[in-house]
């Protein structure tokens, strides 16, 4: 049986509604956990990741992810304590590298990522292991700080997993050493599923712990339409062009070919526009977008997803394009998720 999450969005401004309804939906379908991103500067996940929690009882509620630099160390972890507060045990703190060149255009270059992850999350999981923490580091520096509400006296634990989003097998390995789970990133072939899960356990074996219970889930762009399968593929396809186009620390994994990388990035551009993303489409084969999504009918959307779980996946995050919920609730059905 195949464990099924979802990457969610589609909110706008004032009205959260639609991400509580979705929350609402996936849950009464058997999905086991509901992701919000928070990668460009569209506003923060962690409202919609409060609301979803409130509004649902069983779903377990991650931030996939969140950039680890721009919160200090003390209030990203306190943040996590409030929602594990809020739902016990259901709160998932998912970190991940800022994307260049946004990183650096807001004064957050991402430098030295390995040791900026390895600090953040060895000093935000003693927080929540209730610790006082004093450490001297390059990107993080406390000096006896403890979470001090008054139920925090006796050294409170907090029930919530640290995931990191990796995408290049150094921070892979880290991940396999220090942290609790992966979200790994979408838009890349099974191979790259399968080698991923292989520096995972070198990272494991690094600090000599079992990978039994280490989550390993990935975030699988779908989009289903049996009347349309057409419309299914282009929607992957319009996804997957702006990709190449903006996040070459993705693109590098996905399989392209070098020239309609470039054919692809002289069009697109970022800032750019829903007409630029559609004149760049006409470079990227049918063939490249079935390697990286789940897409087409519904059969072919879950076949794909079965690729994934076989090459080392635990959980198949849907991140749908299209008619996200359609999409869901069609490969929840086929796969029969239990309630």
């Amino acid at each position: 049986m195949v464990k099924l999450g979802l990457m969610g969005g589609g909110w706008h401004g004032e009205d959260m509604s639609s991400v509580i309804e979705l929350g609402q939906a996936v849950e009464d379908l058997g999905f086991d956990t509901f992701w919000m991103g928070e990668g460009r500067l569209t506003g923060s996940a962690v409202p919609a990741m409060a609301l979803t929690l409130h509004h649902t009882s069983r779903l377990k509620v991650g931030s996939g992810v969140l950039p680890y630099r721009t919160r200090n160390v003390g209030i990203l972890a306190g943040t996590f304590k409030t929602l594990d507060e809020m739902a016990p045990g259901r709160a998932i703190m998912g970190l991940g590298a800022w994307w260049e060149p946004l990183a650096t255009r807001v004064g957050l270059p991402n430098r030295k990522p390995l040791k900026a992850m390895r600090e953040v999350i060895t000093v935000s999981k003693k927080l929540l292991a209730g610790e006082t923490v004093t450490y001297d580091g390059e990107f993080v520096n406390v000096q006896d700080i403890r979470f001090d509400s008054p139920w925090d006296d006796e050294g409170r634990v907090y029930d919530v997993p640290v995931y990191t989003g990796p995408v290049r097998f150094k921070m892979v390995e880290l991940s396999g050493e220090i942290a609790d789970g992966v979200l790994l990133d979408f838009l890349v072939p099974t191979t790259y599923t399968r080698e991923a899960c292989e520096h995972l356990k070198i990272g494991a074996d690094r600090s000599g712990r079992s990978l039994d219970d280490f989550g390993v889930s990935q975030l699988i762009i779908c989009s289903v339409d049996d009347d349309d399968p057409r419309q299914a593929i282009d929607d992957c396809k319009f996804f997957l062009t702006q990709y190449i186009g903006q996040q070459p620390h993705i693109t590098e994994f996905s399989g392209a070919d070098p020239e309609i990388i470039e054919k692809v990035k002289s069009i697109v551009g970022w800032p750019t526009t829903e007409a630029k993303i559609r004149e760049a489409m006409q470079f990227v084969p049918d063939e490249l977008v079935h390697s990286v999504a789940a897409c087409g009918t519904t059969a072919q959307a879950v076949e794909k997803i079965e690729e994934y779980v076989d090459a080392g996946v635990k959980e198949a995050v849907l991140t749908p394009r299209g008619n996200e919920l359609e999409t869901a609730r069609r490969i929840a059905k086929h796969v029969e998720l239990e309630v």
